[in-house]
């Protein structure tokens, strides 16, 4: 059966494979999108596109549509230390507007895009989703707020939701892939040394308890990622909120990431050790095991190798656009 879904944020990096697979199965799509962060380039082929906020999502939502896949937030930690009121103003306040909107116009199901800094720095691992919720910056405050928001929305109004709370999303889908500016995640910036657009990789902390002294965490392919919020479509019940916790679980440290980089790529990568950084936890790996019972979830691309082989790809693909 066709179906119609809006996809905020679907310019981005996860929206936009996201898209590219709601698509694939042969469903419409609508991308709504302001290109703050985004790139036009990247609404995948078939999807209509919207340049708008979500703020002004009762423009355009209607009912007409099936339900809404929402990755329109701001997502820099470092960002959301210096400008706290600009997440609170787009994670939280967009998504205030987008729950009136879809209620005004009686579209009743939503995935949203979570993450795992929700958990802030966690007690045990792998994290569960009964785990303490301590966000150490605004970045997952705000997520954690629209947790809260739609946890209400689901009780008071009969919304089917789904919050998934991601890990770290790596690798790339096709032409979709990385391109944040500036760039802050681990294996993008090790294919930045191995392209030679930078110097060397920075080791933050060489003497953690890990078997290597560097940090350990959980990458997840993004085409996996994207999977789960199809099933996560089927898998929502009016008036539930599921919340899901999407990993490997399993754990790669920085130097396992590194000399991964090495082997797919066949360039040298150098590395500088540089020291820890406030907040780091020596390690963040996440238990799948709910994503797994209600949404019959495992991903099919638990290698690193595989997930570094689709993103050098992508950087490939994207140095030869602009080799500057």
């Amino acid at each position: 059966m066709t179906l119609r879904y809006l996809v905020t944020g679907g310019a981005g990096y996860v929206g936009g494979v996201v898209a590219a697979h709601l698509l694939e199965r042969g469903h419409r799509v609508t991308v709504l999108d302001d290109l703050s962060t985004g790139f036009r380039e990247g609404v995948p082929d078939g999807a209509e596109f919207i340049e708008g906020r979500i703020q002004d999502a009762a423009r355009w939502l209607d009912g007409s549509y099936d339900g809404v896949l929402h990755f329109a937030a701001f997502s820099q930690v470092g960002e959301s230390v210096a400008r706290p009121e600009k997440y609170w103003e787009n994670n939280v306040g967009g998504t205030m507007a987008l729950l009136a909107a879809m209620r005004a116009a009686g579209v009743r199901k939503l995935v949203f895009s979570s993450t795992a800094a929700t958990y802030g720095e966690p007690e045990t691992v792998p994290i569960t989703e009964s785990a303490p919720t301590a966000p150490t910056s605004p970045y997952g405050a705000s997520k954690l707020a629209v947790d809260h928001m739609i946890t209400g929305e689901c009780a008071a109004h009969g919304l089917a939701a789904a919050s998934l709370r991601y890990f770290n999303v790596a690798g790339a889908h096709g032409a979709i892939g990385e391109r944040h500016d500036p760039e802050s995640h681990l294996i993008p910036l090790v294919l930045q040394v191995a392209l030679g657009r930078r110097e060397a990789i920075s080791v933050y902390g060489d003497d953690y308890p890990t078997p290597d002294g560097t940090c350990v965490r959980d990458y997840i392919h993004v085409a996996d990622l994207a999977e789960a919020h199809l099933l996560a479509l089927d898998a929502m019940a009016a008036g539930e909120h599921l919340i899901c916790n999407l990993g490997n679980g399993n754990g790669f440290s920085v130097r396992e990431v590194i000399e991964t980089v090495r082997k797919v790529t066949g360039h040298p990568v150098p590395e500088v050790t540089a020291a820890r950084r406030p907040g780091d936890p020596a390690v963040l790996v996440a238990s799948s095991e709910a994503a797994r019972e209600r949404l019959g979830w495992t991903p099919s691309r638990p290698d690193l190798a595989e997930v570094v082989a689709d993103a050098w790809a992508f950087a490939r693909l994207r140095h030869e656009e602009d080799p500057a």
